[in-house]
């Protein structure tokens, strides 16, 4: 058996080439701010991967998606041992677009940080008198570039997003640029209504989208994960203040609290942690994680 090496390596995932399609692997690392943490989150790569197959199959009337299986046995033999079952994903081969593509349904987070200093949220205006954690109006698009391992992601506006797109993809980039934008909203308004009504708030979240061999716009990456959005419970939800949460800001607000961490968490968060994942993924799936 040929022992594969990733062709990629993120923060927290490693994707593989094997051909005719790509094999993408959740770890159960953990990064917060921009760093990737000593501890491992015990069962974290498996409860991602398996929620985005949830979410791929719920939007898939949407846009398309890019995967194919989170099932070893449709990968090469290389992954199918225990290492890989159950946070591997077989993935359709794209050509990435280099925008990540957030959305913000409720002010939290940066975005409160920006509101308070001049009432704007990566150069929107927003209506004055705006409480923390409040919901908007309508939900914004406040896209970023992709930046490399160890770099910040910059906030652009939608004008930017499109020179960007025009450069690597002439003549195309304004068509593109309205697509994801448009994407990224409908996804966010199905999964926030969907999830709002399983208990659970989506305050943000990004997406990433790619190109098949044909020029059409496929939704890539992972999907609604607590790595990648903001989930809050809805019971109790209440204005004027930051939420408790279901994802990795429970990891962000351990270590701003705790500055000379040496970004080593304790025992006690890493098991809080992963329950707050499984929660997260048992109300929004209703199935019991396995």
């Amino acid at each position: 058996m040929t022992e594969l090496k990733p062709v990629k390596e993120g923060k927290v995932r490693e994707v593989y080439d094997t051909g005719d399609s790509m094999v993408i692997v959740a770890t159960d690392r953990i990064s917060a701010f921009d760093h990737i943490l000593k501890n491992d989150i015990t069962k974290k790569g498996s409860i991602l991967t398996k929620m985005s197959k949830f979410w791929f199959d719920f939007t898939k009337d949407i846009v398309p998606n890019h995967m194919l299986s989170i099932d070893v046995n449709d990968m090469p033999e290389y992954f199918q041992n225990a290492k890989f079952d159950g946070n591997s994903m077989k993935c359709q081969k794209l050509n990435m677009l280099p925008i990540e593509c957030i959305v913000r349904g409720y002010i939290t987070g940066s975005g409160w940080e920006s509101y308070q200093k001049d009432g704007t949220v990566c150069g929107i205006r927003l209506p004055e008198g705006l409480k923390e954690s409040d919901k908007l109006p309508k939900p914004i698009y406040t896209p970023t570039t992709k930046a490399e391992l160890g770099l910040h992601d910059e906030h652009i506006s939608f004008e930017e997003s499109i020179d960007i797109l025009e450069k690597v993809h002439p003549g195309r980039g304004m068509e593109y640029a309205e697509q994801i934008r448009d994407f990224t909203i409908a996804l966010y308004q199905k999964c926030a209504e969907y999830a709002k009504s399983k208990g659970i708030i989506i305050a943000d979240t990004k997406f990433e989208f790619g190109l098949d061999n044909e020029g059409n716009v496929v939704l890539g990456d992972e999907m609604l994960t607590p790595d990648s959005s903001r989930f809050w419970p809805l019971d109790g939800y209440q204005p004027g203040k930051s939420q408790p949460s279901f994802d990795k800001q429970f990891v962000r607000d351990w270590l701003k609290a705790n500055p000379d961490n040496d970004y080593t968490l304790p025992q006690e968060v890493v098991e809080k942690t992963v329950e707050k994942y499984e929660e997260a993924y048992e109300l929004l799936t209703g199935a019991k994680f396995q």
